[in-house]
């Protein structure tokens, strides 16, 4: 009988740890400066935090920029009320923008970059990604 109820334990582990109330963790990439491209990042964005949420679990989101996906996060932006709109919605949305990134637009510019108010700045893009799927983020490139 012990040996049964272990096994139905092992079989069952899986099913028990996605059960309602989960959270979950997804960093979003984009690198890229395609209206099209960014758009698809925020309704990806949005259909997993709609998703979790009516099933009862949470989730985390970041979207990390850097490149000419950096575009995405300046004043400029042709989805900057999106931006407004869907951050006011779901807090769960982190807007990550490559500090690396702004050092060499601001240099090729003559001025600093001035980011979109919802945007944050991390060091380097690609590291932010790296730690993310390190610390067990899944991992979407649009």
């Amino acid at each position: 009988m012990k040996k049964l109820l272990l096994a139905l334990a092992l079989v069952f582990a899986p099913v028990v740890s996605f059960a309602a109330g989960a959270v979950h963790h997804v960093a979003f990439h984009i690198d890229e400066n395609d209206p099209a491209l960014m758009n698809l990042v925020l309704n990806n964005a949005q259909n997993v935090s709609q998703y979790y949420a009516s099933i009862g679990d949470e989730v985390e989101i970041e979207i990390v920029a850097y490149g000419p996906g950096l575009n995405m996060y300046l004043p400029e932006s042709p989805v900057k009320d999106r931006i407004s709109q869907l951050a006011l919605a779901m807090p769960n949305m982190t807007l990550s923008a490559c500090g690396n990134t702004m050092a060499k637009m601001a240099e090729k510019a003559g001025h600093d970059i001035t980011l979109l108010p919802e945007a944050r700045v991390v060091p380097a893009g690609v590291v932010r990604l790296m730690e993310l799927q390190e610390a067990g983020w899944s991992y979407i490139r649009p």
